[in-house]
């Protein structure tokens, strides 16, 4: 019999679902359906959807649609192009987090980091501010927090560069964490020939000194979070940015622990520990998953998510996800799904 593994539900607060607006790529139903799959029983869902969630009633809104589809548990991240900050306090209550973007991608809505300080005072201090930030934008990403006693997440961070700046900064107590996707740690340029419009992100793949950078410094990296971004196959051909990830994190962390890059104690820490310490969030004794350490094939065919494609496609990973249980109910067999959708909306700070 092969060994199963038996992990907490995981948490990962970087993923676009992409309902409402555009629920071509991927809505409520699949993209927590690919969680369940992937072992995550835990999302928080980004606000660049078709309408930007940068009012309280389209954030309303969203988590409504959501109650009744969500197979696991959810939150919302709100969003600022700078102008909405009479709305905090009252998005607050609903949200998880603020996500703003100081480097253009997927909706194309850009703050100006001139504002960005004032953001770090505006939005509620026991709520994290995440950034989409790039090497451009790092240095104003961090001088902007300086003197402000309030918690940054650098999101998907992807390089050398950024990563020395970000431990250079944490160093001098300023309050900065970051997280790291996986096609950041397991691809590089020299993926994108190969892959072609599927290995087209933002930020884009870097170098292999880099990602061994990243290895290498894995206990200055926060957390792992998927950066799911899943776009058809037509949008991916047309230029759009994004991988999804949610179905195969899991399952390329076990071959990076097989290929001694990672322990499972790290996992454990990076995927559920400190994503609910930083976002203010709950773990459950309830609430499991087991894996069964048997090699397999990621496969497009098998994917959960509902654009149907992997950058991972024919990668072979020493085991996946065969059982998921959420506050005792069993929500996912061996690919099944035997109840109703199970998942609750997370509002922490309400």
């Amino acid at each position: 019999m092969p060994e199963v593994l038996t992990l907490p539900g995981l948490v990962d607060v970087h993923v676009h679902l992409r309902e409402p607006g555009q629920t071509d790529k991927e809505d409520f139903t699949s993209g927590t359906r690919a969680a369940l799959a992937g072992g995550f029983t835990t999302l928080c869902d980004m606000p660049n959807n078709a309408e930007p969630i940068t009012t309280p009633e389209r954030l309303k809104a969203k988590v409504a649609l959501a109650k009744t589809k969500t197979a696991c548990d959810i939150g919302f991240h709100y969003g600022s192009l700078g102008d909405n900050l009479e709305t905090f306090n009252e998005a607050a209550k609903y949200s998880v987090g603020l996500k703003v973007y100081l480097n253009n991608t997927t909706g194309g809505y850009t703050l100006d980091p001139a504002r960005l300080k004032e953001i770090y005072a505006a939005w509620p201090r026991e709520q994290v501010v995440l950034l989409h930030t790039e090497e451009d934008t790092i240095d104003i990403a961090i001088e902007s927090l300086e003197g402000l006693d309030r918690p940054v997440h650098v999101c998907h961070m992807p390089s050398r560069e950024m990563l020395q700046k970000i431990i250079a900064a944490k160093q001098k107590g300023i309050p900065v964490t970051c997280g790291v996707t996986p096609h950041h740690m397991f691809l590089t340029e020299n993926d994108r020939n190969r892959l072609g419009v599927y290995g087209m992100m933002k930020p884009p793949l870097k170098t292999q000194a880099d990602q061994d950078f990243l290895w290498e410094h894995l206990d200055d990296i926060d957390i792992f979070e998927s950066d799911h971004a899943p776009h058809t196959r037509a949008d991916k051909k047309a230029g759009a940015f994004g991988v999804p990830n949610l179905d195969t994190t899991l399952p390329l962390l076990l071959k990076a622990r097989a290929e001694g890059k990672v322990t499972l104690s790290q996992i454990v820490e990076k995927c559920y520990a400190k994503p609910n310490e930083l976002f203010g969030l709950k773990g459950d004794d309830t609430t499991y998953v087991e894996v069964t350490m048997k090699p397999y094939v990621i496969r497009n065919a098998d994917l959960q998510t509902k654009c149907g494609w992997s950058p991972f496609d024919g990668v072979e990973v020493p085991g996946r996800v065969s059982k998921v249980v959420l506050r005792g109910q069993t929500v996912y067999e061996n690919g099944q799904f035997p109840t109703e959708p199970a998942g609750t909306i997370l509002a922490p700070f309400s």
